[in-house]
């Protein structure tokens, strides 16, 4: 396992005060764009240009698991981690657990600043109901933003086909809203090959994806996809939102 292991997070490093590399990370995208988009090798580049302050998100689906595995392989110095709501299903977490075992490593959990009870407390009881964007900033935005504060790069699962708002997301990228380097570097892949990686290299993956669940995150706002609907259609479903602002 060439991740690295047992740190709770990376070490901080001074704000690159020269501005963010765009030129930079526009020709290196064409780059990666040019030869493919070849994961193992995005997953490498980051690791050796930004480790240890390079940091991979974990959610435990399909597409993080794929990328623990390919970081197993190319991914020397990268923390991984991943954003306890403490509304997740429990098979997300066995999945943590599995995967943990499997490549040895330590998954970083970053949670909010107040428990679901706390958030009651202030907020009411059940907040996803009547205010899911809330909910999602409480329990996942503020927290990521404090995690990646100082970190230089983050890699993610994001694929162009999962939804129209991910359709144009690049190999690499500058993200304005969290001030780093943003790698997407399954974000060519379909999920057919998804699906045959995972296969071929046998990859622990939450079972929750073969009983209809496409994307998967928290249990209160999360069902199973109907036959025709979009892969994203189970999340926040009937409410017109469908991403957390992660990535919007």
């Amino acid at each position: 396992m060439s991740m690295r292991r047992n740190a709770a997070t990376a070490p901080a490093v001074e704000p690159d005060t020269a501005g963010p590399p765009l030129a930079e990370l526009a020709a290196r995208n064409a780059e990666f764009e040019a030869g493919g988009g070849r994961a193992a090798e995005i997953v490498d580049w980051v690791a050796r240009t930004y480790a240890p302050n390079a940091v991979l998100a974990c959610s435990f689906g399909l597409e993080d698991c794929v990328l623990v595995d390919l970081a197993s392989r190319h991914g020397q110095g990268v923390t991984a981690f991943y954003l306890d709501t403490q509304l997740l299903f429990p098979e997300t977490y066995a999945t943590r657990d599995h995967l943990a075992e499997r490549y040895g490593v330590r998954f970083v959990a970053i949670r909010p600043v107040k428990d679901v009870e706390q958030q009651a407390q202030t907020h009411g009881p059940a907040l996803w109901r009547r205010d899911p964007d809330l909910c999602c900033r409480l329990r996942k935005v503020e927290p990521l933003q404090a995690h990646l504060s100082g970190q230089r790069a983050w890699i993610t699962g994001i694929r162009r086909e999962q939804s129209p708002a991910r359709a144009g997301a690049p190999y690499v990228g500058w993200d304005d809203r969290f001030g780093l380097v943003k790698a997407n570097p399954l974000a060519g892949w379909t999920a057919q090959d998804v699906w045959d990686y995972v296969r071929r290299q046998d990859v622990p993956h939450n079972p929750l994806h073969a009983q209809g669940y496409p994307s998967i995150g928290c249990w209160p706002c999360t069902r199973a996809v109907r036959p025709g609907e979009p892969p994203r259609a189970g999340r926040w479903s009937g409410r017109g939102k469908t991403e957390c602002g992660l990535h919007a």
